[in-house]
């Protein structure tokens, strides 16, 4: 006997995600290709973490974060202490020097808001 249920389906895809534990360190680029990237620990000066997704960092971000990489707009970065070189989601980025200074090794959510990089607490 068939038990046939009015509830909704099951999704049947799921994001992709990518953990890495432990220090990213310069020179080293970790990518999350069509998921989000989960960062344990620090990235360092000179190091590139990239997702097609979101980022998050359990740690300090002192090198490069591009989120969105594939053109998603409505992918963020989320960082434990924020002290960056380059933040960057969907193509659109800024440079440390440009970040406001009151975020400035704060726990922050980076995200696009009609077309700019846009702060705020975590």
């Amino acid at each position: 006997e068939t038990v046939e249920s009015d509830s909704p389906q099951a999704p049947t895809s799921f994001v992709k995600t990518t953990i890495h534990s432990g220090r990213v360190r310069s020179g080293q680029q970790i990518y999350a290709k069509e998921g989000d990237l989960v960062i344990n620990g620090d990235v360092g000066a000179g190091a590139e973490v990239i997702a097609d997704g979101n980022i998050h960092i359990y740690g300090t971000l002192r090198g490069k974060a591009l989120a969105g990489a594939m053109g998603e707009h409505n992918a963020s970065i989320f960082c434990i202490s924020m002290s960056p070189e380059l933040v960057s989601i969907a193509g659109v980025y800024t440079l440390s020097e440009d970040l406001p200074p009151e975020y400035q090794g704060k726990s922050c959510i980076v995200s696009l808001v009609d077309e700019q990089i846009k702060l705020a607490n975590l």
